[in-house]
């Protein structure tokens, strides 16, 4: 065991420790929008449909893409997000850690079928999981789902639903 002893010569020293302290805080506070995004993969993409709406979805297939997901992203396009796809359906759980910004995320069956949305806030562990078994799942921004109508039921198109686009 070993123990660190601190020993401050007086308060001018303590200020000055604690003035330094603030200007690396400060520091990491202005570079972790750029520190964040540089950590952001960026992976394949495919085109999906939504009825009229086009998607711009990253394809994150292996578990290793899987796992970084979205995290880190400080910004994502209007009709950008990444798709999910697993090698068989299973019911699959989704969270937010060092996830920056808010996500709307579609649970959707091999057809293309919805199973079901839900809405996740960002930087939280709250777990958001398909009512269903499923392969697929697509991370739009926030609101992106409810803003063209599309919920359980709704029918996406594009290669991994074997339908063209």
């Amino acid at each position: 065991m070993s123990r660190i002893v601190f020993q401050v010569a007086g308060i001018p020293a303590l200020k000055a420790a604690f003035g330094a302290i603030g200007l690396c805080v400060a520091a990491t506070c202005v570079s972790t929008g750029a520190w964040a995004q540089d950590r952001a993969q960026h992976l394949p993409t495919v085109q999906l449909g939504a009825g009229m709406h086009n998607i711009k979805a990253e394809v994150a297939q292996t578990p290793q893409e899987q796992e970084i997901g979205l995290m880190f992203r400080t910004s994502m396009g209007g009709n950008d997000g990444m798709i999910f796809i697993f090698d068989r359906p299973g019911k699959q759980c989704f969270w937010m850690k060092n996830t920056l910004i808010p996500l709307a995320v579609a649970f959707v069956a091999d057809d293309g079928t919805v199973v079901n949305v839900d809405e996740m806030k960002p930087q939280t562990l709250d777990p958001h999981c398909s009512t269903k078994p499923v392969r697929f799942v697509l991370e739009m921004n926030t609101g992106w789902f409810t803003k063209r109508a599309i919920k359980e039921g709704f029918k996406l198109t594009g290669a991994p639903f074997g339908t063209p686009r």
